[in-house]
C-alpha cells in the first residue's frame, strides 16, 4: 500500500526530464516536503541534498573532521557547508571573490578561501589538511586538492568543470594513504537512489530549516528558462536558481 495520498506535499529524485509541468516518478523516490519550507524551494532542495548526503556518506565522513567544499557559494557547496556542521565536522570553503567568501561564512563555514587571491591547498594544508574534499573542479584541482589532504584523507570528485584527466603520484597516495573516490547521483542504480532518500529524509530533513536554509537566488518561469541559463553562465549565482511551470 503506497504511504502517500492525493493531496500530499511531497518533492522527488528525478532520473532526468526535470525541466517539464508534470513528471513521472516512482514512489520510492518521493519525499514529504520538509515543514516550514515553501514548496517550490523544497523542489530545489533535493538533489543537492541527496547528492551532498550520499557522497559524505561514501566518504565516511566523521564529526570532528575537516571538510573542504570547493564552490561554496553554489547550490551544492551551500547545502554541503550546512549538513556537514550538523554533522560536526570543521568546514573550509572556497569561493570566487570577497562576497561569495561572505556568503559561505554566512552559512556556517569556519573559514573561506578566495581562489583567485590565495592558494586553496596552502591555506587548508596551514589549517592542518582536509580529511574529506568535495570536488566539482577535476582535473585542473587533482594534484593541489591531494596536497590539501592530511593523511587517511579523502577525495570525492563530484564533477568535471575543468577536465576529466589528470595526473597522479601514487607514491604519496601509498604513504599518505588517501583515496580518490569518483561518484554520479544520477547513474546509481535505483535501490541505491532509494537508499539515499531515505537516508536523507532521516539524516538531513530534520534541519531544514533550522539548521540548513534553502538558498534560492532567483525563481524564472518555464517560458524563461534562456534567460536562466544565461544568469546561471554568466556566474555570480548565489545558491539554487530555480525554473517554475
Amino acid at each position: 500500500m503506497s504511504r502517500w495520498v492525493r493531496g500530499d506535499e511531497v518533492c522527488a529524485l528525478l532520473g532526468g526530464g526535470g525541466y517539464a509541468e508534470a513528471v513521472a516518478v516512482h514512489e520510492d523516490l518521493v519525499m514529504r516536503a520538509p515543514a516550514g519550507v515553501d514548496l517550490v524551494d523544497a523542489a530545489g532542495l533535493v538533489e543537492s541534498a541527496c547528492t551532498v548526503w550520499s557522497n559524505l556518506d561514501t566518504a565516511r565522513a566523521l564529526p570532528g573532521e575537516t571538510l573542504l567544499v570547493h564552490g561554496g557559494a553554489g547550490g551544492i557547496g551551500a547545502m554541503a557547508i550546512q549538513y556537514a556542521r550538523t554533522l560536526g565536522m570543521r568546514v573550509i570553503a572556497t569561493a570566487g571573490n570577497r562576497e561569495r567568501v561572505q556568503a559561505c561564512l554566512g552559512l556556517g563555514a569556519h573559514h573561506a578561501i578566495d581562489y583567485h587571491a590565495q592558494e586553496f591547498e596552502s591555506v587548508v594544508s596551514e589549517l592542518g589538511g582536509a580529511d574529506v574534499i568535495l570536488d566539482v573542479v577535476g582535473a585542473a584541482y587533482l594534484e593541489r586538492n591531494l596536497a590539501a589532504l592530511r593523511s587517511g584523507g579523502r577525495l570525492v570528485v563530484i564533477g568535471l568543470q575543468q577536465g576529466a584527466t589528470g595526473q597522479i603520484d601514487l607514491g604519496s597516495l601509498l604513504t599518505r594513504r588517501l583515496s580518490v573516490i569518483g561518484t554520479s547521483l544520477r547513474s546509481r542504480p535505483h535501490a541505491q537512489k532509494v537508499a539515499i532518500v531515505r537516508g536523507v529524509e532521516r539524516d538531513l530533513w530534520p534541519h531544514i530549516p533550522q539548521e540548513i536554509r534553502p538558498i534560492t537566488h532567483a525563481r524564472y518561469q518555464l517560458a524563461d528558462v534562456s534567460t536562466a541559463h544565461r544568469d546561471l553562465e554568466a556566474g555570480g549565482i548565489l545558491g539554487k536558481l530555480l525554473l517554475i511551470p
